[in-house]
């Protein structure tokens, strides 16, 4: 079963009005803007990765998501699987720096035990107010994608982890990302549509046109690539299907002037599914547009 299997039987189910059925990272409850997410050891951080920064990450996927409601950050809960002194204490540490970064105070949560062995499974959820709320299904036929700051460092970053040729800024982008927060209660009372990158700028863009029942088109060549991420040899087709940026995308009316930094990357048109270009010639969708979850193959 793929995520996209499981969300399909999730909506057959009895869901709340402020669930959005299901097409967007946050639902909206009493007036409050939620989301929750989860890291897993292996699948979202290495266990080598240092706790203050896994901490940071954690706390940063969840505001990304308020960042992409134009929301103000309310509070957070927490949980928390309890099994190594030196670890945990390090993961608090940090917890506490991100906390204090965002002005993002704590709520409450739950804490278990995680057996020896065990990969760890962290959760955060994040409740956000004052937000304008824009969701993911209402761009519109002829508008401009815009995508927020530079796609592909985290990407990069995650291979230098893995044991590639070092570049301080492009781990940095891995293990601590920044939401834009700023940016995104600049954005939210103007665009039509918004939501973050979190799997692939490909992949996020073709849901935003799903969702929005559009086709998109975007043009590799004006994929927004940070000069560290030049100097690594990055492709703009890897950067584009890589994930883990944490930057805005977002639908606005041909004309609109971001108040914020932001490239155009694309347009979207009638009809359906995402085609790509580069500097006028068409080019080939590659087999895998971003990360998405399935299920593990059983074990003999």
């Amino acid at each position: 079963m793929t995520e996209a299997d499981f969300l399909a039987v999730l909506r057959t189910l009895l869901l709340h009005p402020g669930a959005r059925g299901l097409t967007d990272d946050t639902a909206t409850l009493a007036g409050l803007v939620v989301t929750t997410d989860t890291l897993v050891e292996g699948i979202h951080f290495l266990a080598r990765d240092p706790p203050q920064d896994v901490a940071w990450k954690l706390l940063a996927t969840n505001l990304s998501d308020l960042a992409a409601k134009g929301a103000l950050v309310e509070g957070i809960l927490l949980n928390y699987p309890i099994r190594d002194d030196a670890w945990d204490r390090a993961f608090l540490a940090g917890f506490g720096e991100a906390l204090r970064s965002f002005d993002a105070p704590l709520i409450g949560g739950d804490t278990v035990s995680l057996p020896a062995g065990a990969p760890r499974v962290l959760t955060l959820t994040a409740f956000g107010r004052d937000a304008a709320a824009p969701s993911r299904r209402d761009a519109k036929a002829g508008d401009i994608l815009w995508v927020t700051g530079t796609i592909g460092d985290a990407g990069a970053g995650l291979a230098i982890a893995q044991g590639a040729p070092d570049s301080p800024a492009l781990l940095a982008a891995y293990r601590r990302p920044a939401p834009r927060l700023a940016e995104g209660r600049a954005l939210a009372p103007h665009v039509h549509a918004m939501m973050d990158v979190s799997d692939g700028l490909l992949l996020d863009a073709q849901r935003m046109a799903a969702a929005s029942g559009l086709a998109i088109a975007i043009d590799l060549a004006a994929v927004p690539l940070s000069d560290a991420y030049r100097a690594y040899g990055g492709t703009p087709l890897d950067a584009a299907t890589a994930g883990d940026d944490y930057e805005l995308l977002f639908a606005a009316a041909p004309g609109f002037a971001p108040p914020v930094p932001a490239t155009a990357v694309g347009r979207f048109a009638h009809g359906a599914g995402l085609t790509l270009h580069e500097s006028g010639s068409s080019v080939a969708l590659p087999p895998k547009l971003g990360f998405q979850h399935a299920c593990a193959s059983p074990v003999p």
